[in-house]
């Protein structure tokens, strides 16, 4: 099997170096009026940096327990990605008000563990929950329209008082583990969305970016609550989800993430889904009768802002424990949402508009003297064969399987390539999606010495090693009829169980 050119980047930023803060933060309420918010930040001073490990062993610390949460090669290459993207350009994370409420702790020693890895999400919260408590405390029902919370002058002045308090909550909680925070207030600027239907709620109209921007770069988480700043001067409230997209658009990260209790987005039988690849699936899931209500926005919410970012970009709803694990592994935890590409099939030679660039594409990941003379000769036995071909339309990523027939009883991976802007988009992801619905059953042969021999695992109902290579297949039992003669085949000749049906055969 060819090995992938690099690790699935599900979020990279730099790394910077950790810093002594010994100063504390002196934090003054703001009364609960009406009046905008001052446009700028208090900040945290991390007390507790200074009581603990040196700041190298923290981080040498915090890089071992990143490769402990996933393949040691998934850890390497996540670290050495970090390099390679602003920290401004990392995440922006949206905390509902049950995450402050129920799951704090889960959610600060996660934004412990970016930070001491040098990564500043953007975290912007809100407080819908403790906000209906409060609101029938005081004999105010809290009224909806169209899903939008309607805000009159009582409502709001309590939602003001509440989400400054629970900013500061977030920000004490943060301080104590020793993460340096910044509390940004005024960074939106808005309209009245509808004075007369929803009163003081506000339709963003501008991000101000440069006190958040700052911030990073000094090295401080900034913390944002969803009020924004009218045109007029007064405060306006902003639903959390909107205000995360915003910040979205504007700072275009390379990851979105909205914590969720649920921890994902869930199908038809309950089971969570893993991946959704919107240029492929979208129209598929609009149409599924489970698709409807929250879920049904929230997916046509997500496609609109990834539609707005770079390809790049990706949008995670997952559960904040599972933080670590979404960020720096490539199976992730929650849901995973991609604009993607679209998935083109070929099911001869003659389909393909240029041979040489597939041709290309199969030799750009081997290595050899006579790498270009093999794949011809690959080529070539696919003219007499039947198969399909599985690519993007730039063909970042390539896969070829043989389908079951009267001499094969299990479907065969024959080649499989892709490169880093492949793993980046994730097309290899959905390149296999689309390969387990054409084929339910699957073989493929790896060297145990692939480098993304974990990504293979995770894709497998089963495998079996022997003399340095793996047997993968999905399913399929190891003992079923139909994989016997495989089992066998592998048993006496290794990866040359496939013959030459598979590429990685071809060049030994």
């Amino acid at each position: 099997m060819l090995s992938a050119a690099a690790v699935a980047l599900r979020a990279g930023a730099r790394p910077s170096a950790s810093r002594a803060l010994s100063q504390s933060l002196a934090r003054a309420s703001a009364p609960a009026s009406i009046q905008c918010l001052n446009r700028g930040f208090s900040t945290s001073h991390a007390l507790a940096r200074d009581s603990y490990l040196p700041a190298d062993r923290t981080r040498e610390i915090v890089a071992q327990t990143v490769s402990s949460i996933g393949s040691k090669r998934e850890g390497q290459q996540y670290l050495k990605l970090f390099t390679t993207v602003s920290s401004q350009k990392f995440a922006v994370i949206k905390v509902g008000g049950a995450i402050l409420r129920d799951h704090l702790d889960d959610l600060c020693r996660s934004l412990l563990f970016l930070y001491e890895l040098g990564l500043y999400p953007v975290v912007v919260h809100g407080g819908g929950p403790q906000l209906n408590e409060l609101l029938e405390a005081a004999g105010v029902e809290p009224q909806f329209e169209e899903g939008i919370r309607v805000t009159d002058a009582k409502t709001l002045g309590i939602a003001r008082k509440l989400f400054l308090e629970e900013n500061l909550r977030l920000i004490d909680r943060l301080d104590s583990l020793g993460v340096a925070t910044r509390s940004i207030q005024g960074a939106f600027g808005a309209t009245y969305l509808d004075k007369e239907k929803w009163q003081y709620v506000g339709k963003i109209t501008e991000v101000r970016k440069q006190a958040i921007e700052s911030s990073i770069s000094a090295g401080y988480v900034p913390i944002l609550t969803s009020m924004a700043e009218g045109d007029d001067g007064s405060l306006l409230n902003v639903n959390a989800d909107v205000a995360a997209a915003e910040l979205a658009r504007a700072l275009k990260p390379l990851k979105v993430v909205y914590l969720s209790e649920k921890g994902g987005l869930f199908n038809g039988e309950g089971k969570k889904i893993s991946h959704i690849n919107l240029d492929e699936e979208f129209d598929y899931l609009m149409a599924q009768p489970w698709c409807r209500y929250g879920t049904r926005l929230k997916i046509k919410e997500i496609k609109e802002l990834l539609d707005d970012l770079p390809r790049s970009s990706s949008v995670a709803i997952i559960h904040p424990s599972d933080l670590q694990k979404e960020l720096f592994t490539d199976s992730g935890a929650g849901t995973l949402m991609r604009r993607g590409d679209k998935i083109q099939k070929a099911t001869s030679i003659s389909e393909f508009e240029d041979i040489g660039k597939l041709k290309a594409t199969l030799i750009s990941n081997y290595k050899g003297l006579d790498t270009e003379a093999t794949v011809d000769r690959f080529v070539d036995m696919l003219k007499e064969k039947k198969f399909t071909a599985y690519y993007d339309d730039t063909m970042q990523c390539l896969a070829v399987v043989l389908p079951k027939d009267e001499n094969r009883a299990v479907a065969r991976l024959a080649a499989l390539t892709t490169t880093k802007a492949g793993w980046l988009s994730n097309v290899m992801e959905n390149i296999f999606t689309a390969i387990k619905k054409d084929h339910p059953t699957l073989v493929w042969t790896v060297s145990e010495e692939d480098e993304n021999l974990t990504w293979f695992f995770e894709k497998a109902d089963g495998s079996f090693s022997k003399d340095g290579s793996a047997l993968f297949y999905y399913g399929c039992d190891l003992r079923s009829k139909d994989l016997v003669s495989i089992y066998d085949d592998f048993v006496a000749n290794g990866r040359a169980v496939l013959g030459n049906a598979n590429l990685e055969t071809f060049l030994g």
